[in-house]
C-alpha cells in the first residue's frame, strides 16, 4: 500500500512536471536547417544552402540581391545567427540581420546593417530601432576584428523592458523601455527575421561616397547556427506576458557587471555615430537617451 502510494504520488509529480512545461516553457527553435525555420523572400538563384542545408550563401551581383526570412512571426524573445561578411572591398554593399512588424507606417524594426567597406578599412555595423512607426535612431560601431576572415555571432535580445544588441556575445546596444517618458517601445507588434544583402551605395559607405567596384564582383555572405528562441505568433495565448520564459528573467533586466565593461568598451573605443550626441538632428537629446544602461 505505501509502495503503490508513494508511486501513485510519483506519478502525479511527473505529470504535473510535464504539464507544467507543456504551460509555461517557451517554444524554441533551433533548427537544424535553413529550409525548417526560413524562406527565402527575395531572388531564389542568389541563395545557396550548404552543408546540408545547416548553412546558406548569400550572393549580390549586378542582377540582383537577395534576401530570406522566418517563416513566423515571434513577440519577445533572443534571436540570433552567425554571419561571415563580403571580404575585400565591399564598399557600397549593406548586409542585413533585422526583425520587422511588415506594418508599414506603424511597423516596428530592429536592425543590424553592416555597410561594406574599402579594403583595409573596419567594417561598421549600424544598428537602428524603429517603435510605432518612429525610427531615426542609428548608431554606428566599427567592428574590432575582421568579419570576413570568419563567423562571428550576432543576436538579438528582446523583452517587456529592453532590447540588447550583441556581437560575440558582447552587447554593443541597449534600448530600454521608456514609456514613462512618453517614448514609444516595441511590445505589440509580432515581428518577422529578416536578413538580406543588397546594394546600398548611395548612402552606405562614407555617406555614399564610395561607390561599388563591380569589378569584384559577385559578392557573398554566408549564414549558419540559426537560433530563434521566443514566442510565436499565431502560438500559445499566453507565452508573450508569461514572466517565466527565460528571457525575462531577472538576470535579463540589466546588464551583469561584465557585460556594463564590455558595452563601455565598445562603446569608447569604438564607436563612431550616436543619434543622441547629433545636435545637427537634435538640438535636444531625445528622452531615452539619459536612460542609460
Amino acid at each position: 500500500m505505501v509502495e503503490s502510494l508513494s508511486s501513485s504520488r510519483y506519478v502525479f509529480f511527473m505529470i504535473s512536471i510535464c504539464l507544467f512545461a507543456a504551460l509555461y516553457q517557451p517554444v524554441l527553435s533551433r533548427p537544424a536547417k535553413f529550409e525548417d525555420d526560413f524562406r527565402i523572400t527575395w531572388s531564389d538563384a542568389h541563395i545557396t544552402q550548404i552543408d546540408g542545408g545547416r548553412a546558406i550563401q548569400l550572393k549580390l551581383d549586378p542582377s540582383s540581391g537577395c534576401g530570406f526570412a522566418s517563416k513566423k512571426q515571434y513577440l519577445f524573445g533572443h534571436v540570433s545567427m552567425k554571419i561571415k561578411l563580403l571580404p575585400g572591398d565591399s564598399a557600397g554593399t549593406v548586409a542585413a540581420f533585422y526583425m520587422n512588424s511588415d506594418t508599414d507606417s506603424v511597423r516596428d524594426e530592429l536592425d543590424f546593417e553592416f555597410l561594406g567597406n574599402r579594403s583595409g578599412q573596419p567594417y561598421t555595423v549600424q544598428t537602428n530601432v524603429f517603435a510605432h512607426g518612429k525610427g531615426d535612431r542609428e548608431q554606428r560601431v566599427n567592428l574590432w576584428f575582421d568579419p570576413s576572415r570568419d563567423f562571428h555571432e550576432y543576436a538579438i535580445s528582446w523583452n517587456h523592458l529592453r532590447i540588447v544588441f550583441y556581437v560575440d556575445k558582447v552587447p554593443i546596444r541597449v534600448y530600454k523601455n521608456n514609456e514613462a517618458r512618453k517614448v514609444p517601445y516595441p511590445r505589440f507588434q509580432p515581428m518577422s527575421i529578416y536578413s538580406t544583402l543588397w546594394e546600398a551605395d548611395d548612402w552606405a559607405t562614407r555617406g555614399g561616397i564610395e561607390k561599388i567596384n563591380w569589378s569584384g564582383a559577385p559578392f557573398y555572405a554566408y549564414y549558419k547556427d540559426f537560433d530563434i528562441e521566443g514566442c510565436p505568433v499565431p502560438g500559445p495565448a499566453n507565452c508573450p506576458t508569461n514572466p517565466m520564459n527565460w528571457w525575462e528573467g531577472s538576470a535579463y533586466h540589466t546588464l551583469s557587471p561584465a557585460e556594463a565593461r564590455g558595452y563601455r568598451w565598445v562603446r569608447v573605443n569604438h564607436m563612431v555615430y550616436d543619434y543622441c550626441t547629433d545636435k545637427s538632428r537634435f538640438h535636444v537629446p531625445p528622452p531615452e537617451c539619459s536612460a542609460g544602461i
